[in-house]
């Protein structure tokens, strides 16, 4: 069962934790074997020390984070920001930028519509597209500036109506046609794909990994170091983004 993340961390502030103390472990391994949420295990997939002493950071696999002290008897549930020198640093936003990339590296290129250009890559752009959001059509448009600027386009599936909506039926179709990246630009220019055919793909799999990873529409663009970058953005803004000039 998957649990929405934001459902669940109201429930659990709400009923409160169950947490024995385990005298003989450290602080961040007693916290996850002893978190629970009425009478079950939480869904923890990392606890780490912040620079904050007795302050621990919990990050569920719902892709949630909160905070707690060692005895996790108090939670704060929100964004940690270190004050730099150079201004307000959001350590937790970096944390879930980090955990995206992990994440996509995992996904393998048999997976994905990649539109890679003939040139040398400079860098690699993640996209969750839905065939029938007009921002995602605006988007593909761009698709031939970034590969002739070095930038990858690796699209993943994010239905945006859902698993019973037309865009995952048509994304199926992609991903199952022998040809994925000329049958993307088809269903991108609202053309029908008449040689489609059922397989198994990963449709499904990756709206739920998008959800995980916080994506609430599409486009979502995804950059390298796992910035999030909701909506449309022009092929000479990305390539400004990532650092990149056209020479």
């Amino acid at each position: 069962m998957r649990i929405r993340a934001r459902t669940f961390i109201a429930g659990f502030l709400a009923a409160g934790l169950a947490m024995p103390l385990l005298a003989n472990a450290q602080p961040a391994q007693r916290l996850v074997d002893a978190l629970e949420f009425n009478g079950q295990a939480m869904p923890v997939e990392t606890v780490r020390e912040t620079p904050m002493s007795g302050i621990f950071e919990v990050r569920l696999e719902t892709g949630e984070t909160l905070y707690s002290d060692a005895e996790g008897q108090y939670f704060l549930v929100g964004d940690l920001y270190e004050n730099a020198d150079a201004g307000l640093v959001n350590l937790t936003e970096r944390g879930r930028n980090d955990a995206r990339a992990e994440q996509l590296a995992l996904v393998p290129d048999s997976e994905r519509v990649i539109f890679r250009g003939t040139g040398e890559s400079r860098a690699e752009l993640v996209v969750f597209t839905d065939t029938t959001c007009p921002y995602c059509r605006k988007f593909h448009k761009e698709v031939p500036r970034l590969n002739e600027l070095g930038i990858e386009v690796h699209y993943l599936a994010f239905p945006r109506t859902g698993m019973e909506g037309e865009g995952a039926r048509v994304m199926q179709q992609v991903w199952c046609a022998d040809n994925r990246t000329e049958a993307m630009t088809a269903a991108k220019r609202e053309q029908a794909l008449t040689e489609s055919k059922d397989c198994d793909n990963p449709v499904e799999e990756q709206y739920y990994l998008g959800m995980a990873l916080g994506v609430q529409g599409t486009p979502a663009i995804i950059l390298p170091d796992g910035r999030l970058v909701p909506g449309y953005v022009p092929a000479e803004r990305l390539a400004g983004m990532l650092g990149l000039n056209d020479e």
